[in-house]
């Protein structure tokens, strides 16, 4: 549900203070505007090289905003005052590939030996779309934002493979070019699109059937726009089996105090 008691214009401590009280328990998209939201990922230490690989060879869907010291759920330079256990509205625990579980904090999973990341998210560079004019139909809904895998693979690093993971915004035709223009400052936000245009160029068969998140309409004189996704890694855990993989679950991100201005 969401909080009577937040308003969209609170700080990332209140946004926090009411995902840990469970007071939010919904997606994240247009909360604490002008700050980064980031998606995560948590693994055992012995998994954390081959994974920070990853992200330094794909850096469009896994863009690094932060990585905890081992056994500390606390981002140092993203949110020092933070608690990555429960200060998500919503995860997924992976086991060898498979969904366990989705629980609301993961206290009863968390490991001396964990290493937590932070990855940049469209989130974040969706505040500068709408200030410039480019409305955003899944902020007015009131939706998540829709995602899908894709024939696109990533670059191996280690025990980690996978596809590349996409999510669409519908863009009239006349402001294509200035999304893509806008969101590429973001680099740590998975700067500018991937893909516009036809989404069979991605594999994408049918934008009514969405991966994860909800249907977007595209409308008449509107071209879907592709942007690599942080939930890449999910996919990547789904093929790549790891013992244990835990994430945000989509949409249902991490707000930090880093300000947006900071990545650009």
């Amino acid at each position: 549900m969401q909080s009577p008691t937040l308003s969209l214009g609170a700080g990332p401590d209140a946004v926090r203070a009411a995902i840990r009280s469970g007071e939010w328990t919904t997606q994240t998209s247009g909360l604490a505007p002008g700050y980064t939201q980031a998606n995560l990922v948590i693994l055992p230490r012995e998994l954390a090289y081959d994974f920070l690989l990853f992200c330094v060879r794909n850096p469009k869907p896994c863009p690094i905003i932060d990585v905890t010291d081992v056994g500390s759920p606390v981002p140092q330079q993203a949110a020092p005052g933070a608690d990555l256990r429960n200060d998500l509205p919503r995860y997924r625990v992976y086991e060898y590939g498979e969904l366990v579980e989705e629980p609301t904090d993961i206290l009863h999973r968390w490991r001396d030996d964990m290493v937590a990341f932070l990855l940049g998210c469209s989130f974040t560079f969706e505040h500068a779309l709408v200030e410039a004019g480019v409305p955003l139909r899944h902020l007015e809904c009131g939706t998540g934002v829709p995602m899908w895998i894709t024939n696109r693979a990533c670059v191996p690093a280690g025990a980690f493979s996978g596809p590349l993971v996409v999510s669409m915004r519908p863009i009239r035709e006349d402001q294509v070019d200035r999304a893509s223009d806008i969101s590429a400052r973001y680099a740590r936000a998975h700067g500018a699109p991937v893909h516009a245009g036809d989404p069979a160029a991605l594999g994408i068969t049918d934008l009514a059937i969405p991966d994860w998140g909800d249907p977007t309409e595209v409308r008449d004189g509107e071209i879907p726009v592709f942007w690599a996704c942080g939930v890449t890694p999910q996919a990547v855990a789904l093929q790549s089996k790891p013992p244990l993989f835990i994430t945000h679950s989509p949409g249902h991100m991490f707000v930090t105090d880093v300000p947006i201005g900071q990545l650009v």
